[in-house]
């Protein structure tokens, strides 16, 4: 049972969502200096290539 493209993007995006939630989080609960907001806008840029990801399948 192999994986198809559709599969292999659904795992991308789930990947993705899991550390864009952790990147979010370092920003917010760890670094409380200019360095938090680096480390939340990474993780909405996360999300957004998740999005993209999880707009992919069946089109691919």
């Amino acid at each position: 049972m192999g994986m198809n493209k559709n599969t292999v993007l659904a795992w991308a995006t789930f990947i993705m969502i899991v550390v864009g939630c952790s990147l979010i989080a370092l920003g917010a609960f760890r670094y409380d200096d200019v360095a938090g907001w680096g480390f939340a806008s990474v993780g909405i840029g996360f999300f957004a290539i998740a999005w993209v990801f999880n707009a992919l399948k069946g089109r691919v």
